[in-house]
């Protein structure tokens, strides 16, 4: 049982007067059944529904009333319905869309009974094939580990108390650097971790690998609405991870075939089941953000680690001692953007970067990070030879002073000024300090 950051956001969801009946989302193998068996410790009566099993299943499509539902979940599993502290979790939810017709009573006829439900297949099935009550529920979203995660898993308590303090200290850097590469390595999903903790063998996660992406080609049915979609989704599950951080375009992605309509719709697809993110770039650097859907998006997957095994570039890793040059840039690109959404809880965040292209003057920034009303860029690089070019023109545009490089040399600040004369503030922040940006931003 590891330690979630998300069991603070969950307590926080109990103690609130006016609880709404909780939809946990998130991907498939991302822990998200383990996490609510370890909150549902701290309740006086902790009831579990699998809704895969069919006679669990059976109890929400027996046309009983509220009322009744409730005897016989009690019932079925043999508690007593008292005013003892319950929660009840209804996992699998997405098998029956009579369970997720039942949750709005929750919510009007028995508040004092805490729901939370899960499914792993649930993004891909909303809107199509169930639907959940408006106002009557409210969402929590679950990703893989992150760093501190990561390091919690791997008991590395003195780590973990040092990315707490305000200054890192000097002797700690290269080992935090040493984590954090091992961690982009690795990546975080909660079974590869957990065999890395037991092991501390890379090799002995790869079949570990192998069954998650077994899992998800399994779920490739699921996914798709008929026998087309379903090839042209394999197709990007056998491909896709090899333009992991690129641009990408639909038509005949992947040395394939396949049409533009087609492809789109099978990536749309995958999007709703949280395997991957397709970015659109933003042209302005200032608010709001509006994505340009006429232009090649950026291809994002659920993991760093899944990509890694999949594109065959492990080694490259293992033996790097900067990942900012490994695999042209990727990895390090990829895992940051991995590590700032694993600090959102919001269903809704989204990830940004930003272009211009122009005849003879393409540019191009990492990252887009939204803190405090501004657009602050953020691009990853080494320090050595970084000329930040497209950084200077987008600073030339932006109503603020605020740039950060994510790198592997230790926190600083240093002044520059663009081309056109404007100083700006660069904060470089070391990639094991991902996780404290706002905290950062905030502080100077």
């Amino acid at each position: 049982m590891f330690k979630r950051q998300l069991i603070t956001a969950l307590e926080q969801w109990a103690s609130k007067p006016d609880r709404k009946p909780l939809v946990l989302r998130g991907a498939r193998q991302v822990g998200k059944t383990t996490l609510i068996n370890t909150f549902g410790k701290i309740f006086d009566c902790f009831i579990e529904m699998d809704l895969e099993k069919a006679e669990q299943r059976l109890i929400f499509e027996s046309n009983l009333s509220f009322q009744e539902l409730l005897s016989a979940i009690f019932y079925y599993s043999g508690n007593i319905r008292n005013n003892k502290r319950t929660l009840i979790f209804i996992d699998e939810i997405q098998n029956s869309a009579a369970a997720v017709g039942y949750l709005r009573y929750f919510y009007e006829e028995a508040p004092e009974i805490y729901l939370i439900a899960a499914g792993s297949l649930l993004e891909s099935l909303m809107d199509k094939q169930i639907s959940f009550p408006v106002g009557r529920v409210e969402y929590l979203y679950l990703r893989p580990f992150s760093f501190i995660e990561y390091l919690n898993a791997l008991h590395e308590e003195q780590s973990v108390s040092l990315l707490e303090k305000t200054e890192i200290p000097d002797f700690a850097h290269k080992k935090l650097m040493d984590h954090f590469n091992r961690y982009a390595l690795i990546g975080g999903m909660p079974e590869v971790i957990s065999k890395y903790a037991e092991t501390r063998d890379i090799l002995s996660i790869n079949p570990v690998f192998g069954n998650l992406l077994t899992g998800f080609n399994d779920d490739v049915e699921k996914y798709g609405r008929n026998t087309t979609m379903v090839q042209h989704i394999r197709h990007i599950l056998r491909t896709g991870f090899f333009f992991a951080g690129q641009r990408i375009k639909f038509e005949r992605f992947g040395s394939s075939d396949y049409r533009s309509r087609e492809m789109g719709e099978a990536f749309r697809t995958l999007e709703k089941a949280l395997l991957i993110e397709l970015v659109y770039p933003i042209t302005k650097s200032s608010l709001p953000v509006i994505p340009d859907i006429k232009k090649s998006p950026r291809l994002l997957w659920l993991d760093t680690g899944i990509v890694n095994f999949m594109a065959g570039i492990q080694k490259e890793i293992f033996g790097a001692k900067d990942i900012t040059s490994t695999w042209r840039g990727v990895v390090a690109e990829h895992i940051t953007a991995q590590e700032l959404l694993a600090q959102d809880k919001n269903i809704i965040a989204r990830r940004s970067f930003w272009v211009r292209e122009a005849k003879n003057s393409n540019a191009e920034i990492d990252i887009i990070y939204s803190w405090n009303g501004l657009l602050i860029p953020v691009e990853i690089k080494s320090g050595e030879g970084s000329r930040l070019l497209s950084l200077h023109l987008y600073m030339d545009s932006a109503p603020h002073d605020y740039a950060v490089r994510i790198w592997s040399s230790p926190f600083s600040k240093n002044t520059l000024y663009t081309s056109k004369g404007k100083k700006i503030l660069l904060i470089n922040i070391p990639f094991y300090l991902i996780h404290r940006l706002p905290e950062i931003l905030n502080r100077i």
